[in-house]
């Protein structure tokens, strides 16, 4: 199902004219106990003509890195230089964010809830909104995450690779790493898509943190993007970065999981390049027996990470990402066998 572009000017039913900044406020309904809830975006409109790029954050409630990367580019930004319009969302879920939790009310996840239904679902609702007035009226977007609930994430870029658009758009973004990812029914990527408004994803840190690194990284790669597409001339000379990333190109990536419980300690950090047969970390009981390696079956990136030492059999230790398909070798104490990563 292919979804309609919208090429009107006005947000919220509010003309937005050139050379101006607006502070927004979206009705996003009502509380069971009569609390109006609003989704504060704000939009700069450049004097000269141009492309409308979106920035979110917070789609998952308890990832707020991104907000300080949003409210450090409104602040960098300068309307009287700026080609085209900005939309900044800082909070989409504005539900979750109030209940530091990923998911809205309903418990539903809203990036598996877009293009949305105007009478749907509470969540449903949030997302018809969001693509009515934000995403159909622009022409790119960047969504920013983190890691779910005790993982952290490597900065890095998700798309499809095969989509010539994303993958230079990616590549412009300059984050250390490009990982393929496939469209997700309901994703905010996968109804950019149908809607032929190129989205791509940046993932870094974890939740309720600010990770400044990632916050710089974020940063960069949005005025690269705002550059590359005509919306300002240079980058911020406080962001001005002369060497290129040697960007790690990732056509496939899987979390290594437990074989066991126990106590989970890793020999690797987020960034780190892996050889075949490294050893990633070791499980043992809270004597220090019962131990066994992990060790990777294929050279690869770390691009995700457990930060609970205490798992249980099943749980995701580490997020790889690699050129090839992962086979990742784990060598017990009386025992051994190979787990191809998928």
């Amino acid at each position: 199902m292919l979804i309609k572009k919208s090429k009107s000017d006005f947000i919220n039913a509010i003309k937005i004219e050139k050379g101006k900044r607006y502070r927004i406020n979206l009705d996003m309904g009502r509380m069971h106990d009569f609390t109006d809830l609003k989704m504060p975006i704000e939009v700069v409109s450049g004097k000269k003509d141009g492309p409308t790029i979106f920035i979110c954050s917070t789609i998952h409630g308890d990832e707020i890195n991104g907000i300080e990367i949003v409210r450090t580019l409104l602040d960098l930004i300068d309307v009287k230089t700026m080609a085209g319009k900005l939309i900044a969302i800082p909070i989409v879920n504005i539900f979750g964010f109030n209940d530091h939790s990923r998911y809205l009310p309903d418990r539903r996840d809203l990036n598996r809830c877009f293009p949305g239904i105007k009478n749907g679902s509470l969540a449903s609702q949030l997302a018809y909104k969001f693509m009515q007035e934000i995403v159909l009226k622009s022409d790119f977007g960047i969504d920013i995450h983190s890691g779910s609930m005790h993982r952290v994430n490597f900065p890095h870029i998700r798309i499809d690779i095969e989509n010539q658009t994303d993958l230079e758009l990616a590549k412009v973004f300059n984050a250390p790493a490009i990982v393929n990812s496939i469209l997700r029914d309901g994703s905010l990527r996968n109804a950019g898509s149908q809607a032929n408004i190129p989205i791509i994803v940046y993932e870094a840190g974890e939740i309720l943190r600010f990770d400044q690194e990632a916050v710089e990284i974020g940063l960069r790669g949005i005025f690269n993007i705002m550059k590359k597409i005509g919306m300002i001339s240079k980058i911020p000379s406080k962001l001005e970065f002369k060497n290129k990333n040697q960007i790690f190109l990732a056509r496939s990536s899987s979390w290594v999981r437990a074989s066991q419980s126990g106590i989970f300690i890793a020999n690797v950090k987020l960034g780190d390049k892996i050889k075949k047969s490294q050893i990633l970390g070791t499980i043992s009981n809270p004597f220090g027996d019962n131990k066994y390696d992990i060790i990777s079956g294929d050279d690869g990136l770390v691009i995700g990470l457990t930060m609970m030492p205490l798992v249980n059999k099943g749980d995701a230790l580490l997020h790889l990402a690699s050129s090839k398909k992962l086979t990742i070798k784990e060598n017990f104490t009386n025992d051994s066998q190979n787990l191809v990563m998928d």
